[in-house]
């Protein structure tokens, strides 16, 4: 029988681990990686970033952090030895391209027309679509010297995620954008590049100003405080007020307790839950308001939020499960009351000669070098890599819908094709290595997808949960509030037993770590 052609693009954490479930069903994949080394974002980032959380989230099932570990929150040097030790330890180097950026894909065989009328995902509702089945010609660029091959695949898997790719810079009107200014402007990319020394020469007696006020602007600005202090303070312009907070602890208890267990989930009214589960939630909503005051309280009275007016207007709750809380680096706002760091809240600001404007302000705030924390375009990273028109329209939907993925890695009618990482959760690599394991298995021929209709049912529910909880930030897909639900959704179609804990109370109140999906596929296994 041929073997199916299957190729990753993005050697991260997902990439990684697609490949290592791949390999264990007996399947060769190329995994093409534009860079020279394994890690994804974390190969390329500031000095200073270190995880958001624990390890013992943040790690692979089956793959534990060395001994040696004493970090409560490792450093990007350690997570990207991690992966690349993951990546040796599972062999999977010898399908890493390296060097090799993926350019385009153009989906080969079925017409526009005749996709529209199929039933089953693929045709068939199987990975390689059967009879009907069509092939991926993908383009691929060489880094070293600039020349282009086509690779014809029979299943592509896409996990460039969400923080890498095209840079998100700001448009302004005529002569009051960059080239108004007789500074210097960079995104932070271009200078995680630099290196830890480089980085520092390079902020060293400049006045700096950071857009921005997430993790790669946080991390920016208390590097350029630690190397100039108060003589040369960076401005930060926040556009959008963030819940950033020391650790994931509120009164001495460890937030998991409220959020990341069976019991909490019971809070949210989940996708296909059915009537019961709906009217339980609705009952249990009181609870909700109070993890909110609860750990506002807290926050507010530890951290001067108030006194710079950096209180924002959603609640933790909301920012929480969205993914969009963000640990503080260690004296921030120590920083700010020394001076070293200004924080200048300002919707909108423009360039001049000598620095920039915020909205509101007469006299420049003077800069000699602008940095762009605005992330990244990674709708537009999705689409652009599609040649198919009709591909590039729907693959991430419209903007007032959420990203159109069943199980989070399918979309209903782009055939032979899957999308890892894209949706967020509080600890991605986690999240990331059950889909691995669910498409893996998919692929093999573990089970049949149901109907388009059925899948894009699915999808609108999600849409529903995610715009009544997370607002404004439905986009984000973050599953964080009910990744149990999600993660018992996947077991399911493995055939294994979602429930994982031993015990009634461990079960319900205790949050489930990675190494509670440590032997699915001996389950598995066991269950033929």
């Amino acid at each position: 029988m041929e073997e199916k052609k299957v190729c990753i693009v993005g050697a991260g954490v997902s990439g990684l681990a697609a490949c290592k479930y791949l390999v264990q069903k007996g399947f060769h994949p190329v995994l093409f990686e534009s860079d020279r080394v394994v890690g994804g974002v974390w190969a390329r980032t500031l000095p200073s970033t270190r995880l958001q959380s624990s390890p013992l989230d943040y790690q692979y099932s089956d793959f534990p952090w060395p001994e040696t570990l004493t970090k409560i929150f490792p450093d990007h040097n350690q997570v990207v030895e991690y992966l690349g030790s993951y990546a040796r330890r599972f062999d999977l180097l010898k399908y890493v391209r390296f060097g090799e950026k993926v350019m385009s894909l153009d989906y080969v065989g079925a017409g526009e027309k005749e996709m529209e009328a199929w039933d089953m995902w693929s045709g068939n509702g199987e990975a390689f679509g059967g009879s009907r089945r069509g092939t991926w010609h993908v383009t691929v660029r060489k880094e070293d010297d600039g020349s282009c091959q086509v690779h014809i695949m029979d299943f592509v898997i896409l996990c460039v995620g969400r923080y890498s790719g095209l840079l998100n810079i700001p448009s302004f009107p005529a002569n009051k954008g960059p080239e108004a200014f007789n500074g210097e402007v960079i995104h932070v990319m271009d200078y995680c590049k630099m290196g830890s020394s480089a980085a520092d020469k390079f902020l060293k007696g400049k006045r700096v100003t950071v857009v921005g006020f997430r993790k790669f602007a946080l991390d920016v600005a208390a590097e350029c405080a630690n190397v100039n202090g108060p003589e040369y303070p960076c401005t930060m312009i926040i556009r959008g007020k963030h819940w950033n907070i020391p650790k994931f602890v509120a009164w001495g208890i460890p937030l998991h307790y409220f959020c990341l267990n069976r019991f909490s989930e019971l809070f949210f009214d989940r996708p296909g839950g059915g009537l019961l589960l709906s009217i339980l939630a609705t009952m249990l909503s009181p609870l909700v308001w109070l993890f909110t005051k609860f750990t506002e309280s807290y926050f507010k009275k530890i951290i001067p939020i108030k006194k710079y007016g950096m209180v924002p207007e959603h609640s933790f709750f909301q920012a929480m499960f969205s993914c969009l809380v963000c640990v503080l680096p260690e004296n921030f706002y120590k920083k700010v009351e020394e001076g070293s760091i200004v924080l200048k809240h300002s919707k909108s600001f423009e360039f001049c000669k000598n620095g920039i404007i915020v909205e509101g302000d007469t006299s420049p705030i003077n800069t000699d070098l602008m940095i762009f924390a605005t992330g990244f375009k990674s709708d537009q990273k999705i689409k652009d890599l599609f040649i198919s028109p009709h591909f590039q329209k729907i693959v991430i939907g419209s903007l007032d819908f959420t990203i159109p993925l069943y199980r989070e890695c399918i979309h209903p009618r782009i055939p032979q094709l899957a999308i890892i990482g894209y949706s967020e959760h509080a600890s991605n690599i986690y999240l990331s290595e059950m889909r691995a394991r669910w498409l893996a298995h998919f692929i093999n021929g573990g089970f049949l997808l149901p109907s388009i209709n059925d899948m894009e049912k699915s999808v609108k529910e999600w849409d529903k949960y995610m715009k009544r909880y997370l607002g404004k930030f439905f986009r984000r897909s973050c599953i964080t509030s009910l990744h149990l639900w999600y993660n018992d959704q996947l077991c399911k179609d493995l055939g294994c037993n979602p429930k994982r804990k031993k015990g009634f109370l461990a079960e319900w109140f205790i949050s489930y770590k990675p190494t509670d999906y440590a032997n699915l596929e001996e389950e598995q296994k066991s269950m033929l």
